[in-house]
């Protein structure tokens, strides 16, 4: 079966996208501190590499079997990030400037469960309100949404906190309740 070379090169091309899509969530576990999936994904992945690669080398005289190679790297970059992107572990800090100055805009955000911090800013054009809110990345593109709803031109800038402690925030993190 492994001397049809368009065999070799489906299971080449197979194999990489597979380990470069592990590779990728691995790394991506590391950075969120689980460790201890992170090494037994590990552990499969680095399996998976050495067939892959041992494939290859083997038969390294086939140009077609290190292009099928490179291809699958690629091709699983794409789908690691993919498969990222529906896990979407973790939690985001949303900051918000809006020109809706009115309250309003943090109570409808806080009924929808959101931790919403906010406080009255000054800007290039006068008066502001700035929003800190928390979410996880799951509900991400809803809080966005929402957002743009009530003010479709406020600024928003979002990135991943390292680490949360205290208030609001981690009660309702650690007890799940940040349901949107």
């Amino acid at each position: 079966m492994l001397e049809n070379s368009v065999v070799m090169v489906a299971i080449i091309l197979i194999i990489n996208i597979v380990y470069v899509s592990f590779f990728t969530i691995r790394m991506i576990l590391t950075l969120k501190g689980q460790r201890y999936l992170a090494a037994l994904l590990s552990t499969v992945e680095v399996v998976i590499y050495v067939v892959g690669l041992g494939l290859v080398l083997d038969n390294l005289n086939e140009i077609h079997n290190l292009i099928a190679y490179a291809v699958g790297y690629g091709l699983g970059v794409l789908a690691g990030m993919k498969i990222e992107e529906k896990l979407a572990l973790g939690y985001i800090t949303v900051n918000v400037i809006t020109k809706e100055y009115d309250l309003q805009f943090t109570k409808m955000l806080r009924e929808k469960g959101y931790g919403v911090t906010s406080w009255m800013a000054y800007g290039m054009e006068g008066d502001r309100l700035a929003m800190q809110i928390l979410t996880p990345r799951k509900s991400e593109r809803k809080l966005y949404e929402t957002i743009q709803d009530i003010d479709p031109k406020a600024f928003i800038i979002s990135y991943e906190p390292k680490t949360i402690h205290g208030g609001f925030w981690v009660k309702a993190v650690r007890k799940g309740r940040l349901n949107q």
